[in-house]
């Protein structure tokens, strides 16, 4: 699996057989939509899901998906902005292979025992680190990670001069800070027969077109 970030929430995951596009509508925060053709469209709320052609296919809710040998289990979740509790979100787990992926959203925390036991074992977790309100800051992510205790985090949605935020975000230092592990810095994170880096490690993902 190669893992690469466009911006906001939004990373594309490529395996042999597909290409999984989460949390793709990027414009509105002022950069392009990511749909590509033929890919796998994975949403964790419904402002975040583009326009989708006849050739992609939708994952938006709880629920398990079989799609071309990916299996995805979508979770409940309550939205971390949810003023009148009508507003839903959708947490995943994601495996293919031998490698299972998890993808938080902006959720309210901590996760419920429930929440926990069915998103079961996670390798690889991307979670949303900015804060201010909006979503989970690096204390609250620091908590998920400790949780759910995975290999390797992606963090997402921090502060990027190219992405206009609705609410400020919060640097990825800021988590950094937090985070008890190793640092990888790339543009694109690639995962060879499953193998992990062999202490817990966080990659910063750099920002791609």
């Amino acid at each position: 699996m190669d893992f690469e970030y466009k911006g906001a929430n939004c990373v594309v995951i490529t395996s042999k057989n597909a290409k999984v596009v989460i949390d793709g509508k990027l414009s509105g925060v002022g950069l392009k939509d990511v749909m590509p053709k033929d890919s796998i469209a994975v949403t964790t709320q419904d402002n975040f899901k583009p326009q989708l052609s006849e050739d992609n296919i939708s994952v938006d809710q709880p629920g398990e998906y079989e799609i071309r040998d990916i299996s995805f289990k979508g979770v409940a979740a309550e939205r971390m902005i949810d003023y009148d509790k009508s507003m839903n979100a959708t947490m995943y787990r994601i495996a293919y292979s031998d490698l299972s992926v998890g993808v938080v959203g902006h959720v309210a925390v901590p996760l419920t025992e429930e929440q926990l036991e069915q998103l079961g074992l996670v390798d690889v977790l991307i979670i949303p680190v900015g804060g201010h309100g909006y979503t989970l800051d690096a204390s609250q992510a620091m908590q998920v990670v400790r949780q759910i205790e995975p290999k390797v985090v992606i963090a997402t949605h921090y502060m990027d001069s190219a992405v206009k935020y609705e609410v400020e975000q919060d640097g990825l230092d800021e988590f950094i800070k937090e985070y008890a592990g190793n640092v990888e810095e790339t543009s694109k994170w690639k995962v060879k027969n499953g193998v992990l880096p062999e202490g817990n490690t966080l990659v910063k993902l750099l920002r791609t077109a």
